[in-house]
C-alpha cells in the first residue's frame, strides 16, 4: 500500500509545528514526527483507525494522537491522508470529500 499526503494535510502539519514551536521548537518537531510515524503505520494495517464518527463512511477513518486527529481515506491500493487537526473540532463532510468524487 502506498501512503499519500494531500496538500491540506501537509499544510496542517506545518501549522501544528509552527504553533507548538512558539513554546518549544524541539517538542514541535518531535510531535509532528510522531504524527507522521503514526500515519506511516497505516501502510501495514489501513483499517486500524476508527471510522470518523461524524461521517460514518467506512473508508474515511482516523487515528488519534493526544488531542489531534489524523483523517485518512482508504483506497484500493493506497491511503490518502486527508487532514490533521485538533480533536475538539468536528470534521465537515465537504472537507473530507473535497476532490474525491
Amino acid at each position: 500500500m502506498k501512503l499519500n499526503w494531500t496538500k491540506e494535510a501537509l499544510l496542517r502539519l506545518q501549522e501544528i509545528e509552527k504553533y507548538i514551536a512558539m513554546d518549544n521548537v524541539k517538542a514541535a518537531v518531535e510531535f509532528v514526527d510522531k504524527l507522521i510515524f503514526l500515519a506511516e503505520t497505516l501502510v501495514d494495517n489501513p483499517r486500524k483507525g476508527r471510522v470518523v464518527p461524524e461521517l460514518s463512511i467506512e473508508n474515511i477513518r482516523e487515528l488519534l494522537h493526544k488531542n489531534y486527529r489524523i483523517v485518512y481515506l482508504v483506497k484500493k491500493s493506497s491511503i490518502e491522508i486527508l487532514t490533521v487537526f485538533e480533536g475538539h473540532q468536528l470534521l465537515k463532510k465537504e472537507e473530507a470529500l473535497k476532490d474525491k468524487s
